[in-house]
Protein backbone atom coordinates (compact mmCIF):
# COMPACT_ATOMS: atom_id res chain seq x y z
CA UNK A 1 0.00 0.00 0.00
CA UNK A 2 2.73 2.46 0.94
CA UNK A 3 4.96 1.74 -2.04
CA UNK A 4 2.25 2.58 -4.57
CA UNK A 5 1.79 6.09 -3.13
CA UNK A 6 3.34 8.94 -5.16
CA UNK A 7 5.00 10.54 -2.11
CA UNK A 8 6.24 8.69 0.98
CA UNK A 9 8.50 9.38 3.94
CA UNK A 10 11.51 7.29 5.01
CA UNK A 11 13.60 7.28 8.15
CA UNK A 12 15.66 4.95 10.33
CA UNK A 13 16.73 4.61 13.95
CA UNK A 14 18.93 2.14 15.80
CA UNK A 15 17.57 -1.05 17.35
CA UNK A 16 19.53 -3.34 19.66
CA UNK A 17 19.74 -7.07 18.99
CA UNK A 18 20.98 -8.91 22.08
CA UNK A 19 21.47 -12.45 20.74
CA UNK A 20 24.54 -14.22 22.15
CA UNK A 21 25.00 -16.88 19.49
CA UNK A 22 24.31 -17.56 15.83
CA UNK A 23 24.44 -15.15 12.89
CA UNK A 24 22.58 -12.40 14.79
CA UNK A 25 25.71 -11.88 16.87
CA UNK A 26 27.34 -10.18 13.88
CA UNK A 27 25.91 -6.80 14.88
CA UNK A 28 24.78 -5.52 18.25
CA UNK A 29 23.23 -2.35 16.87
CA UNK A 30 20.71 -3.02 14.13
CA UNK A 31 18.40 -0.44 12.58
CA UNK A 32 14.64 -0.06 12.32
CA UNK A 33 13.79 1.40 8.90
CA UNK A 34 10.40 3.00 8.26
CA UNK A 35 8.40 3.97 5.17
CA UNK A 36 5.23 5.97 5.74
CA UNK A 37 2.25 7.80 4.35
CA UNK A 38 -0.38 9.84 6.19
CA UNK A 39 -2.40 6.69 6.94
CA UNK A 40 0.15 3.87 7.31
CA UNK A 41 3.71 3.14 8.34
CA UNK A 42 5.79 0.03 7.66
CA UNK A 43 8.88 -1.10 9.60
CA UNK A 44 11.66 -3.51 8.78
CA UNK A 45 14.60 -4.14 11.11
CA UNK A 46 17.89 -4.73 9.30
CA UNK A 47 21.41 -5.50 10.49
CA UNK A 48 22.90 -2.31 9.03
CA UNK A 49 22.29 1.28 8.03
CA UNK A 50 23.68 0.70 4.55
CA UNK A 51 22.36 1.36 1.06
CA UNK A 52 21.51 -2.35 0.86
CA UNK A 53 19.27 -1.98 3.92
CA UNK A 54 17.59 1.06 2.37
CA UNK A 55 17.04 -1.00 -0.76
CA UNK A 56 15.29 -3.69 1.29
CA UNK A 57 12.82 -1.01 2.34
CA UNK A 58 12.38 0.85 -0.95
CA UNK A 59 13.32 -1.65 -3.67
CA UNK A 60 11.53 -0.86 -6.91
CA UNK A 61 9.79 2.23 -5.57
CA UNK A 62 8.83 4.83 -8.19
CA UNK A 63 7.95 8.19 -6.70
CA UNK A 64 9.18 10.85 -4.29
CA UNK A 65 10.80 9.96 -0.96
CA UNK A 66 10.88 12.61 1.77
CA UNK A 67 13.99 12.01 3.88
CA UNK A 68 16.96 13.55 5.64
CA UNK A 69 20.43 13.90 4.16
CA UNK A 70 21.67 10.41 4.96
CA UNK A 71 23.91 9.20 2.12
CA UNK A 72 22.18 5.81 1.73
CA UNK A 73 19.13 7.53 0.24
CA UNK A 74 21.33 9.41 -2.22
CA UNK A 75 22.98 6.15 -3.29
CA UNK A 76 19.60 4.49 -3.70
CA UNK A 77 18.33 7.37 -5.85
CA UNK A 78 21.37 7.10 -8.11
CA UNK A 79 20.72 3.38 -8.58
CA UNK A 80 16.95 3.80 -9.11
CA UNK A 81 16.18 6.68 -11.47
CA UNK A 82 12.45 6.29 -10.77
CA UNK A 83 13.04 7.34 -7.15
CA UNK A 84 13.32 11.08 -6.47
CA UNK A 85 14.41 12.61 -3.17
CA UNK A 86 12.75 15.52 -1.42
CA UNK A 87 14.60 16.82 1.61
CA UNK A 88 13.37 17.89 5.01
CA UNK A 89 13.30 21.56 6.04
CA UNK A 90 12.89 20.57 9.71
CA UNK A 91 16.35 18.97 9.64
CA UNK A 92 17.81 22.13 8.09
CA UNK A 93 16.13 24.25 10.74
CA UNK A 94 17.60 22.06 13.50
CA UNK A 95 21.11 22.60 12.13
CA UNK A 96 20.70 26.37 12.50
CA UNK A 97 18.95 26.09 15.88
CA UNK A 98 21.97 24.16 17.18
CA UNK A 99 24.33 27.04 16.34
CA UNK A 100 21.93 29.89 17.12
CA UNK A 101 23.55 30.55 20.51
CA UNK A 102 26.97 31.07 18.95
CA UNK A 103 25.72 32.92 15.85
CA UNK A 104 22.52 34.74 16.89
CA UNK A 105 22.85 37.59 14.41
CA UNK A 106 23.72 35.41 11.43
CA UNK A 107 21.00 32.81 12.03
CA UNK A 108 18.18 35.23 12.84
CA UNK A 109 17.34 35.92 9.19
CA UNK A 110 17.45 32.35 7.90
CA UNK A 111 15.41 30.99 10.82
CA UNK A 112 12.85 33.74 10.27
CA UNK A 113 12.56 32.82 6.59
CA UNK A 114 12.08 29.12 7.42
CA UNK A 115 9.33 30.12 9.89
CA UNK A 116 7.65 31.98 7.03
CA UNK A 117 7.63 28.79 4.95
CA UNK A 118 5.87 26.94 7.77
CA UNK A 119 3.38 29.77 8.26
CA UNK A 120 2.36 29.47 4.61
CA UNK A 121 1.91 25.69 4.92
CA UNK A 122 -0.29 26.21 7.99
CA UNK A 123 -2.84 28.07 5.85
CA UNK A 124 -3.66 24.90 3.88
CA UNK A 125 -5.69 21.83 4.77
CA UNK A 126 -3.70 18.62 5.06
CA UNK A 127 -3.71 16.13 2.21
CA UNK A 128 -5.43 16.35 -1.19
CA UNK A 129 -8.12 18.86 -0.04
CA UNK A 130 -5.38 21.44 0.46
CA UNK A 131 -3.35 20.75 -2.70
CA UNK A 132 -4.85 23.47 -4.91
CA UNK A 133 -4.40 26.21 -2.32
CA UNK A 134 -0.98 24.86 -1.36
CA UNK A 135 0.22 25.02 -4.98
CA UNK A 136 -1.07 28.58 -5.34
CA UNK A 137 0.50 29.82 -2.10
CA UNK A 138 3.80 28.14 -2.81
CA UNK A 139 3.93 29.73 -6.26
CA UNK A 140 2.94 33.14 -4.91
CA UNK A 141 4.98 33.23 -1.69
CA UNK A 142 7.19 30.21 -0.96
CA UNK A 143 9.29 30.42 -4.12
CA UNK A 144 10.31 33.97 -3.27
CA UNK A 145 11.18 32.96 0.30
CA UNK A 146 13.36 30.08 -0.89
CA UNK A 147 15.12 32.50 -3.25
CA UNK A 148 15.73 34.84 -0.27
CA UNK A 149 17.23 31.94 1.69
CA UNK A 150 19.56 31.26 -1.23
CA UNK A 151 20.52 34.93 -1.35
CA UNK A 152 21.24 34.83 2.39
CA UNK A 153 23.61 31.90 1.80
CA UNK A 154 25.46 33.77 -0.94
CA UNK A 155 25.84 36.81 1.31
CA UNK A 156 26.72 34.94 4.52
CA UNK A 157 28.91 31.97 3.61
CA UNK A 158 31.87 33.92 2.13
CA UNK A 159 32.27 35.63 5.52
CA UNK A 160 31.94 32.40 7.54
CA UNK A 161 34.70 30.05 8.67
CA UNK A 162 34.01 26.84 6.73
CA UNK A 163 34.58 24.55 9.72
CA UNK A 164 32.54 26.64 12.15
CA UNK A 165 29.12 25.46 13.27
CA UNK A 166 27.47 28.03 11.00
CA UNK A 167 29.62 27.02 8.05
CA UNK A 168 28.70 23.37 8.51
CA UNK A 169 24.98 24.20 8.82
CA UNK A 170 25.09 26.19 5.58
CA UNK A 171 26.95 23.39 3.79
CA UNK A 172 24.41 20.85 5.03
CA UNK A 173 21.60 22.92 3.53
CA UNK A 174 23.51 23.55 0.32
CA UNK A 175 24.20 19.86 -0.17
CA UNK A 176 20.47 19.13 -0.12
CA UNK A 177 19.35 22.16 -2.10
CA UNK A 178 17.67 20.42 -5.09
CA UNK A 179 15.69 18.21 -2.72
CA UNK A 180 14.78 21.16 -0.49
CA UNK A 181 13.31 23.01 -3.48
CA UNK A 182 11.33 20.02 -4.72
CA UNK A 183 8.23 20.82 -2.64
CA UNK A 184 7.75 23.97 -4.71
CA UNK A 185 6.77 21.94 -7.78
CA UNK A 186 4.48 19.36 -6.18
CA UNK A 187 1.82 20.22 -3.57
CA UNK A 188 1.76 16.60 -2.42
CA UNK A 189 5.30 16.89 -1.05
CA UNK A 190 5.33 18.04 2.59
CA UNK A 191 7.78 20.59 3.91
CA UNK A 192 9.38 18.07 6.24
CA UNK A 193 9.55 14.44 7.32
CA UNK A 194 7.98 15.01 10.73
CA UNK A 195 5.16 12.56 10.03
CA UNK A 196 7.58 9.66 9.65
CA UNK A 197 9.56 10.81 12.67
CA UNK A 198 6.41 10.80 14.79
CA UNK A 199 5.66 7.27 13.62
CA UNK A 200 9.13 6.07 14.55
CA UNK A 201 8.72 7.18 18.16
CA UNK A 202 7.20 3.77 18.94
CA UNK A 203 10.46 1.83 18.39
CA UNK A 204 12.42 4.62 20.10
CA UNK A 205 10.24 4.33 23.20
CA UNK A 206 10.31 0.54 22.95
CA UNK A 207 14.08 0.29 22.99
CA UNK A 208 14.13 2.42 26.15
CA UNK A 209 11.66 0.10 27.89
CA UNK A 210 12.70 -3.37 26.73
CA UNK A 211 16.07 -2.61 25.08
CA UNK A 212 15.50 -4.39 21.75
CA UNK A 213 15.20 -8.00 20.58
CA UNK A 214 16.83 -11.26 21.63
CA UNK A 215 16.90 -12.93 18.22
CA UNK A 216 16.47 -12.46 14.50
CA UNK A 217 12.91 -13.73 14.86
CA UNK A 218 12.40 -11.15 17.59
CA UNK A 219 13.29 -8.34 15.20
CA UNK A 220 10.74 -9.68 12.69
CA UNK A 221 8.00 -9.81 15.34
CA UNK A 222 8.87 -6.30 16.57
CA UNK A 223 8.74 -4.86 13.03
CA UNK A 224 5.41 -6.58 12.38
CA UNK A 225 3.71 -5.31 15.52
CA UNK A 226 5.12 -1.80 15.26
CA UNK A 227 3.81 -1.65 11.68
CA UNK A 228 0.36 -2.75 12.83
CA UNK A 229 0.03 -0.61 15.94
CA UNK A 230 1.48 2.59 14.49
CA UNK A 231 -0.60 2.24 11.31
CA UNK A 232 -3.71 1.72 13.42
CA UNK A 233 -3.02 5.00 15.21
CA UNK A 234 -2.59 6.84 11.92
CA UNK A 235 -5.84 5.34 10.60
CA UNK A 236 -7.77 6.30 13.73
CA UNK A 237 -8.22 2.68 14.85
CA UNK A 238 -7.69 1.59 18.46
CA UNK A 239 -4.62 -0.69 18.27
Amino acid sequence: YILVQPVIGADETWWRLMGKSGPEKTSKRWHAWAASTASAIYFTIEDSRSTEAACELLAGYAGTVMCDGYAAYESLARANRSLVLAHCWAHVRREFIEVEGAFPTETKEVLGLIRELYAIEARCAAGPPGDALRRALRDEHSRAIVDRIQAWVYATYPNTLPESGLGKAIRYMGGLWPGLRRFLDDPRIPLDNNGTERGIRGPVLGRKNHYGSRSLRGTEVAALFYSLTESAKLAGVEP
